[in-house]
C-alpha cells in the first residue's frame, strides 16, 4: 500500500505583467512534479481544452505552454504550496499549506480566478478567499479521473474563461 509523503510545490506560478486570468489547480501530479510544470500527465485534458477554447494549437513543450499562457494573458498556479499526499491522489491530500495567491494578485493585474475542479474550489474557499477577496469560478476538472465530462463537454464549460474579456477582442 502506498504511503503518504510530505511534498512541496517545487516550481513557481507561471505569470507575467499582462496576466488577467488566474487558473488554479489543487496540487501538481507526480508527472507534473517530475516535469516541473503544470498538467504534465499526457492523459490530463487541460492543454487540449485550453487550446480548443482559444482556437490555437495544443502546446507540446514547456516553453510552448508558457508562450500559450502569456499570449492569452493567463496565469497558472495551484492552491496548495505543500501537503501530505499519496502519489497524485487529490483525495488523499492532508496537512495542506496554502500557496500565497494574494501576493501574486498584488503583482499582476488579475481580475478573474478560475479553479480546475471541485477540490481546488474547496481548498481555495477554505484557505485563500479571505486573503484575496476575489471569488473563484469552479470549472469541471480536466483530470482523466473526471469521466463524467467528455472533452467536448469540458471545452463547452471552459469557454467561460474567455468570455467578456476586452483584451481578447480582435
Amino acid at each position: 500500500m502506498a504511503e503518504y509523503q510530505h511534498v512541496c510545490h517545487e516550481f513557481p506560478p507561471e505569470w507575467d505583467a499582462e496576466s488577467r486570468i488566474l487558473i488554479l489547480g489543487s496540487f501538481p501530479s507526480v508527472k507534473s512534479r517530475e516535469e516541473q510544470f503544470y498538467y504534465g500527465h499526457p492523459q490530463n485534458r487541460f492543454w487540449k481544452v485550453l487550446a480548443a477554447v482559444y482556437a490555437q494549437e495544443v502546446p507540446n513543450t514547456i516553453e510552448g505552454k508558457k508562450g500559450f499562457l502569456h499570449r492569452n494573458h493567463i496565469a497558472l498556479w495551484d492552491v496548495i504550496e505543500s501537503c501530505d499526499i499519496i502519489g497524485s491522489a487529490d483525495s488523499s491530500i492532508k496537512n495542506a499549506v496554502p500557496a500565497d495567491v494574494a501576493s501574486l494578485l498584488q503583482k499582476a493585474p488579475i481580475s478573474r480566478i478560475f479553479v480546475n475542479g471541485s477540490l481546488a474550489k474547496k481548498l481555495y474557499d477554505r484557505y485563500t478567499l479571505s486573503q484575496t477577496g476575489l471569488e473563484a469560478v469552479k470549472l469541471p476538472s480536466t483530470s482523466p479521473a473526471n469521466a463524467r465530462f467528455s472533452l467536448e463537454k469540458l471545452i463547452m464549460q471552459w469557454r467561460v474563461i474567455c468570455s467578456d474579456l476586452p483584451w481578447q477582442k480582435s
